[in-house]
């Protein structure tokens, strides 16, 4: 069964190229495109895809209030989102993250990392493009204002191991062969993680390792 995306950015340019690239892809089919935010709402609530694809900034409504209206918090079926960002608009990143995104890619991503991340957004899974992870969470954590926050039971050795690759951008299957333990193993640590620190998603698990410093 095929994982239904909807597309959603401003550059008809852009839309038509990610679309011509993911119906390429087996087991991936585009059932929508949006221009700006408020669309991407609607044919969201409408179509009920399996995945979205969002650019941040968008008309209308931008990429970030429209995640938070189809993943945020308050969401009760939250619709996986995979933001598309370039370089310059790196700032917005961090919104989006805790707007709700499952994670992010740079629009220079190739077709695999695309795919990729589409499959892991399915899955229940995010995917930060490896190659900015590091970097961009750093930058975030040395803006924080605010202390970050403790977990509420004290992290084991475990699960400090397994904290550091998913702070990398590294996937289950990576970790797993990295630390010598199953999939399910890691997914099991991870749950527990995101528990302790009361974050939604592996995303805010990574956001919290930069913010104290772990990385």
């Amino acid at each position: 069964m095929s994982i239904r995306v909807l597309i959603a950015d401003d550059q008809p340019i852009v839309r038509t190229g990610l679309s011509m690239l993911l119906e390429a892809q087996p087991g991936i089919e585009v059932v929508g495109a949006a221009a700006d935010g408020r669309e991407a709402v609607r044919l969201a609530r409408q179509l009920r895809p399996d995945v979205g694809l969002f650019d941040i900034r968008m008309p209308l409504m931008d990429g970030i209030e429209a995640t938070r209206r189809l993943a945020g918090p308050d969401v009760t079926d939250p619709l996986p989102i995979v933001v598309i960002t370039t370089f310059d608009l790196d700032e917005y990143v961090h919104g989006a993250l805790k707007a709700g995104a499952r994670g992010f890619l740079l629009k220079d991503a190739g077709p695999a990392l695309l795919t990729q991340a589409i499959h892991a957004a399915a899955d229940g899974d995010a995917l930060i493009a490896p190659s900015v992870t590091v970097r961009l969470l750093a930058a975030f954590a040395d803006a924080q204002t605010t202390p970050p926050r403790q977990p509420i039971e004290p992290l084991t050795a475990r699960e400090e191991e397994v904290l550091l690759p998913v702070a990398q951008g590294r996937t289950n299957n990576e970790i797993a062969r990295e630390l010598y333990i199953t999939p399910s193993t890691v997914k099991a640590h991870l749950a527990s993680l995101m528990r302790k620190l009361g974050a939604r998603n592996r995303v805010e698990v990574a956001m919290w390792a930069h913010e104290t410093g772990r990385i």
